[in-house]
């Protein structure tokens, strides 16, 4: 009845167009915070594919290898849809990493070396929570570091009598 078809070319058209008007209609508020999550989405979006892709490898499947997926490069990982829908909605997804599972070495049954690839990338997801954290606990808590964004906090609140900076940073320096 309906014969559509789309090209790769008129897909990523049609969504660069739905996020350049997302991001007009986000305002500034929209566009910081997409500068400020995107580092993090990427990371978290290319580490969690290449540990599907590493980890079906080190079983023995080499598709991923001959797909150019073990590597940390997120172009290697990103779908374009699945990247817009995660800006946009706040949900979205990477390019699945394809696997073929007769490849696999034998160590494990067919079915465990499936969950074990599969659960690779939400664990490796859990361990960068983890690293990131305690980064983040380091420039938290360490005096250095108060110091300096107490100072950009000033800078960027300008007088200290009119905002009352104390108001919004309550740290013992």
């Amino acid at each position: 009845m309906f014969n559509f078809a789309f090209d790769k070319r008129t897909i990523t058209i049609v969504l660069v167009i739905i996020l350049v008007l997302w991001l007009i209609s986000a305002g500034t508020a929209g566009i910081l915070d997409l500068v400020l999550t995107m580092p993090a989405v990427l990371i978290a979006l290319t580490f969690h594919e290449f540990a599907h892709a590493y980890i079906a490898y080190k079983l023995g499947d080499d598709t991923p290898k001959y797909q150019g997926r073990i590597n940390l490069n997120p172009l290697s990982h990103i779908d374009p849809v699945g990247f817009v829908f995660l800006i946009v909605a706040g949900f979205g997804w990477g390019k699945p990493v394809q696997i073929d599972p007769r490849n696999f070495n034998g160590k494990y049954s067919i079915s465990k070396a499936e969950a074990i690839v599969s659960a690779a990338g939400p664990i490796t997801n859990l361990l960068l929570a983890f690293v990131f954290l305690i980064i983040y606990y380091a420039i938290r808590f360490n005096k250095c570091f108060r110091r300096i964004i107490y100072a950009m906090a000033k800078y960027y609140y300008g007088n200290y009598n009119k905002y009352n900076i104390n108001k919004h940073f309550t740290w013992n320096i």
